[in-house]
C-alpha cells in the first residue's frame, strides 16, 4: 500500500481464523490460532521452523482440514475442502516446496494449475508478459528439470498471478531476486494491495517484513503469540518474539592472517549439456584457509553449473582447472573429492541433499561414510551411524521425533539444519554450501551462520553461494558475483556496497572481467 496508507480498521476481514487447531501423531501443530486478514492488507506470518506456519496455510488453502475452529471468508463461515475450492474462492498459494512436474515445460506446469482448457500459445505469451512485468523472467518452453530452485519458484509466483487472486499466500518470494528486483516486487505487491488484494506474506527476512507489511502475526510452538505492527518493531524485537528469547547475532571478526590457498580455480570454462543451461566462462578464484568467500547472483546465472563443477558431478577438461590444497582435482568425481575432505551442501535439499524416503540415520551415512568411518567390514556400522545422526540432531537443534524418522518428514528448515550439520561435522578442509539458510528461521539462521564462521576460524576454507545478500554480508570476508556464467573480481566485504553487488548481479559494471585473482583483502 506504500503511499496509500494501511487498510482501514473498519473493513470486514477477507479471511478470519478462529481457534484453529490441528494435531498430528505426537505433535500439536496449531493450538487455537486466531488470524484476521483485511482486504488490501499485506499481513506477515512469522515464526520459527516448526511454529505451525505451514500447517496453518495448508488449512487455508484446503490441503489440510482443521480438527477444531472456524474459517470465515468475507464473514461467511465455510469449509475449504481442497486447493481447487480455494482457487475458486480466489486464494492463490506458493508453497516452499514446489508442486511442479519435472518432465513438463513451464507453460504445461502453469496450465495444470489454471481452470479449464488453455490455449497454450496464448498462455505462453501471457507468461512472458506477466513474468517480465514482475521482474521474474521465465522461458515458457523450458522443461522444469532444467531449472534452478530459484527459477522453479518463479513459476509458482507467476502461476498464482495469472489467476487474479483475492488472497495471495507467498512463501519467501524474494529469495531469488536482486535488491533492485525485490524493490520492483514490493512495488507490485503494494499495487496489488491498493487494488484490494490481500497478501499473506511468509518470510524470514525481517527487514523485508518491516518495509512491506502492515501487520504481523507471530506464532511460536504452534500457538498464537501476538499481532503487531512490524513498522513499529525492530528486526531484533520481531525475531525475539518468534523465538521467545534474546537473539544472539553471529560474531564475525575478519581474519587478518588467512592461511594458504585451499581452493584454486583457474580458467574454468565449461559448456553445459543442457540447451537452457549457462556456460561457465574463464572463472578464476582463490579461497584461503580461514576465509568465507561469498558468491552472489540471481538464480539461473550459472550457479548450478558452478556447483556441479566444484562437487565433481561434472568434470572439467583440465584437472588443473580446479585444485584443492595444490592437488589438481578437475577430473576427480565426488567420492574422490570427499576423500580429500571436501564437503558439499547442495542447492536442492530434497532429492539432491537427502533421500526423502530414507530415515535420518541412512541420510547421515550417505555422504559421511568415509570421513566418519561408518563402514565395518564392508557393511554399514549401524550403531556408529545412528550415533552420528543423533550428534547432528543435537548439535544443530534439528526438530524431529527421532533419527528413525524419514528426511521427508522434517520441515524444510529442519532438513536444511540436518544437511548442513552432516557436512560440517565431517571436519572438512573445504566446504561448499549453496543457500545455507534457505527457508530457515531467524534463530536457526544465526546458529548456522555462527557455525560457518566458527568452521572458517578453525582453519577450513568456506565457499557460500547465496542469493541472500544480508546473509553474505553477515558471514563473508570476500564476495564475488556470478552473472551469465562469468565471475566478477572478488572484493573485501567492507569495501563494497549492497547496491554495487545488486548491479553486478544484474550483469552490469564488469561482471566477469577477470583473468587472474588475488585474494588479498
Amino acid at each position: 500500500m506504500g503511499d496509500g496508507g494501511t487498510p482501514h480498521g473498519a473493513l470486514k476481514p477477507r479471511l478470519e481464523l478462529r481457534g484453529i487447531t490441528k494435531a498430528f501423531p505426537g505433535v500439536l501443530a496449531n493450538d487455537k490460532i486466531d488470524l484476521k486478514i483485511l482486504p488490501g492488507e499485506i499481513h506477515a506470518l512469522l515464526g520459527e521452523n516448526g511454529a505451525g506456519k505451514s500447517t496453518l496455510v495448508k488449512i487455508i488453502y484446503g490441503v489440510l482440514e482443521a480438527d477444531e475452529g472456524d474459517l470465515l471468508w468475507n464473514g461467511v463461515p465455510l469449509r475449504i475442502a481442497s486447493p481447487h475450492a480455494a482457487r475458486k474462492l480466489g486464494i492463490g498459494m506458493i508453497f516452499q516446496h514446489f508442486s511442479l512436474f519435472e518432465a513438463m515445460t513451464v507453460t504445461e506446469n502453469i496450465a495444470l494449475g489454471l481452470p479449464g482448457r488453455q490455449n497454450m500459445a496464448e498462455l505462453a505469451r501471457r507468461i512472458v508478459e506477466v513474468s517480465n512485468n514482475y521482474g521474474l523472467p521465465l522461458e515458457p518452453h523450458r522443461h522444469v528439470h532444467t531449472l534452478s530452485v530459484g527459477e522453479k519458484q518463479r513459476i509458482e509466483i507467476v502461476r498464482c498471478l495469472l489467476q487474479n487472486p483475492k488472497l495471495l499466500i507467498m512463501d519467501e518470494p524474494t529469495s531469488v531476486l536482486t535488491p533492485q528486483e525485490a524493490d520492483k516486487m514490493f512495488e507490485t505487491l503494494r499495487r496489488l494491495a491498493d487494488e484490494g488484494v490481500s497478501i499473506l506474506y511468509i518470510s524470514h527476512k525481517l527487514d523485508e517484513i518491516k518495509a512491506l507489511c502492515h501487520k504481523a502475526t507471530i506464532l511460536r510452538g504452534g500457538k498464537y503469540i501476538t499481532e503487531c505492527d512490524p513498522t513499529q518493531e525492530t528486526s531484533k524485537s520481531l525475531a525475539e518474539m518468534m523465538i521467545g528469547t534474546n537473539l544472539v547475532a553471529p560474531e564475525h571478526v575478519e581474519n587478518a592472517t588467512r592461511g594458504e590457498v585451499r581452493l584454486k580455480i583457474r580458467d574454468l570454462s565449461m559448456e553445459t549439456s543442457d540447451q537452457f543451461g549457462v556456460n561457465l566462462s574463464q572463472i578464476n578464484l582463490d579461497v584461503r584457509a580461514g576465509e568465507v568467500m561469498g558468491i552472489a547472483g540471481v538464480a539461473g546465472n550459472g550457479q548450478v553449473e558452478f556447483l556441479e563443477a566444484l562437487s565433481g558431478e561434472v568434470l572439467s577438461q583440465d584437472p588443473a582447472n580446479i585444485q584443492l590444497d595444490g592437488k589438481p582435482i578437475g577430473k576427480l568425481g565426488p567420492v574422490e573429492r570427499r576423500n580429500l575432505r571436501l564437503a558439499f551442501v547442495p542447492e536442492d535439499r530434497l532429492g539432491h541433499g537427502s533421500v526423502p524416503e530414507m530415515d535420518l540415520v541412512d541420510n547421515a551415512f550417505l555422504s559421511a561414510y568415509s570421513q566418519k568411518k561408518l563402514l565395518k567390514a564392508g557393511f554399514i556400522d549401524r550403531s556408529t551411524t545412528t550415533a552420528f545422526a543423533e550428534e547432528i540432531v543435537q548439535k544443530f537443534d534439528v526438530r524431529t521425533a527421532g533419527v528413525s524418522h524419514t528426511a521427508g518428514s522434517l520441515s524444510g528448515g529442519n532438513l536444511q539444519k540436518f544437511i548442513v550439520g552432516r557436512e560440517m561435522l565431517q571436519d572438512p578442509r573445504l566446504i561448499i554450501i549453496a543457500h545455507p539458510t534457505w527457508g530457515v528461521d531467524a534463530g536457526a539462521a544465526a546458529a548456522i551462520h555462527q557455525a560457518i564462521i566458527d568452521l572458517a576460524e578453525n582453519g577450513a576454507a568456506v565457499l557460500v553461494v547465496s542469493q541472500d545478500l544480508d546473509e553474505l554480508f553477515a558471514i563473508s570476508d570476500q564476495i564475488a558475483v556470478i552473472a551469465e556464467g562469468r565471475l566478477s573480481v572478488n572484493r573485501n566485504i567492507r569495501e563494497i556496497t549492497i547496491e554495487e553487488i545488486g548491479l553486478l548481479m544484474g550483469g552490469t559494471h564488469g561482471a566477469g572481467e577477470r583473468k587472474e585473482v588475488s585474494s588479498v583483502a
